[in-house]
C-alpha cells in the first residue's frame, strides 16, 4: 500500500510518500480500505516530536473507509460496511487495521468524509461539555480555539444544550463564521485581554465552564475566567508551548475545578465512551450537529496538509484523500 511516512520527527517536510507493507490483520481486527483521513491536531504534534513506534512511521489517529477483511473473532461488522476508525497511529495510509472497540459503523445519510471527522473532535467536545464539564442549560461556556475541530463541535453542542457560548480565535472573520453555528460572543485574543473581556461580557461574574484545547500558559488564564464553582476541562496543548503552571491555591477561594481529559483513555476503559461516539455520529447524520470541512489534499500531499493546519488558516477539518 501507499502511505505518508517519516523516518524522523520534524517539520512537515519530513513526510515521504512511498510503498510500505500492508498492515497485518489480527483475529480481533478489521481491515479498512481508507477513503478519507481527518488530520487531527495530535497528528501534527506527533509529527513534530512524538514517539516513532516503527520505522518508517505512519502517523494519524482517525480515518474512514470500507471494511475489506475481518479477523475470525470479529462480530457485528461485515465486509462492505462503511466505518470510521480511531487508533494511536496508522491513519495516513491506503489501508488500516483496527479494533472493533475503536471502530464505528457510519450511519445512513452521513458521508464517509464527514464521518472521518467525527470521533476524536466531536466525541472529545461532547465529553468535555457534558460528562466531565457537567454543562447545564442556562450556563455559560467559553470554548478556547473555537475554530478548531473540537471548538467547532463544542460551540454547536453547547448552543443546542441551551448554554450561552463564548469562544476565542485570532481573527474577527473566523469568529463571525462561528455565529451561524451558535456562538453568542466572540473574543479576538490577538487584540483583547482574554480575562478582562470575559469579565466584561459577564458583568464581572465569569463563565461556568471552559473547554481549553490550547493549554500551556493559557490554561491559567482559562481558570481566571471562571465564575464561582466554575469548571475548566483541559483537553490538549494546541498552543504547542508545553505545559503551563497552575497555582491550585488560587482555585480554592472560588471552589473551582480543573479536569484533564483524554478521549483515548475513556475508549480504553469505559464502554460508555464508545456508545457516546456512536450517538454523536447519529446526531451529525441527522443534521443536529454539522461537520465543517475546510480543504482536501491528496494523501501524497500530507506535508502540504500539515503545513496548512500549522499556518492556523484553516476553519474546520482538513482531509487527506488516498
Amino acid at each position: 500500500m501507499k502511505a505518508a511516512v517519516y523516518y524522523e520527527t520534524g517539520s512537515p517536510e519530513v513526510f515521504c510518500y512511498e510503498e510500505v507493507p500492508d498492515p497485518s490483520l489480527g483475529d480481533a481486527e478489521v481491515l479498512v480500505r481508507v477513503e478519507a483521513i481527518s488530520v487531527e491536531g495530535g497528528d501534527t504534534l506527533h509529527r513534530r516530536g512524538g514517539e516513532i513506534a516503527r520505522s518508517p512511521h505512519i502517523v494519524g489517529y482517525q480515518c474512514a473507509g470500507t471494511v475489506i477483511a475481518l479477523g475470525s473473532a470479529v462480530e457485528g461488522i461485515c465486509e462492505g460496511d462503511r466505518v470510521v476508525t480511531v487508533g494511536l497511529d496508522g491513519s495516513h495510509a491506503e489501508l488500516r487495521s483496527a479494533s472493533p472497540s475503536f471502530t464505528w459503523k457510519i450511519p445512513d445519510g452521513l458521508s464517509t468524509e464527514e464521518a472521518a471527522c467525527v470521533p476524536v473532535a466531536y466525541g472529545t467536545a461532547h465529553d468535555c461539555l457534558f460528562e466531565f464539564g457537567r454543562l447545564k442549560a442556562g450556563e455559560t461556556v467559553l470554548v478556547q480555539a473555537g475554530t478548531s475541530g473540537v471548538g467547532i463541535a463544542a460551540v454547536q453542542m453547547a448552543d443546542r444544550a441551551g448554554a450561552k457560548v463564548f469562544a476565542t480565535a485570532s481573527r474577527d472573520d473566523k469568529l463571525e463564521r462561528l455565529v451561524e453555528l451558535g456562538l453568542d460572543e466572540g473574543i479576538n485574543y490577538a487584540e483583547l485581554d482574554l480575562v478582562e473581556e470575559v469579565r466584561r461580557l459577564t458583568s464581572g461574574r465569569g463563565v461556568d465552564l471552559v473547554v481549553d484545547t490550547v493549554g500551556g500558559p493559557l490554561l491559567a488564564a482559562s481558570i481566571r475566567c471562571l465564575a464561582y464553582r466554575g469548571r475548566c476541562v483541559s483537553v490538549g496543548d494546541a498552543g504547542r508551548e508545553g505545559g503551563g503552571l497552575v497555582d491550585v491555591g488560587l482555585m480554592r477561594p472560588n471552589n473551582l475545578t480543573l479536569v484533564g481529559y483524554f478521549l483515548g483513555a475513556e475508549l480504553f476503559v469505559d464502554p460508555r465512551a464508545h456508545a457516546m461516539v456512536a450517538g454523536v455520529l447519529d446526531e451529525v447524520a441527522t443534521g443536529q450537529v454539522r461537520v465543517v470541512i475546510d480543504r482536501r489534499f491528496p494523501l501524497a500531499d500530507a506535508a502540504r496538509a500539515h503545513a496548512y493546519i500549522e499556518s492556523r488558516e484553516s476553519f474546520g477539518r482538513v482531509l487527506l484523500v488516498p
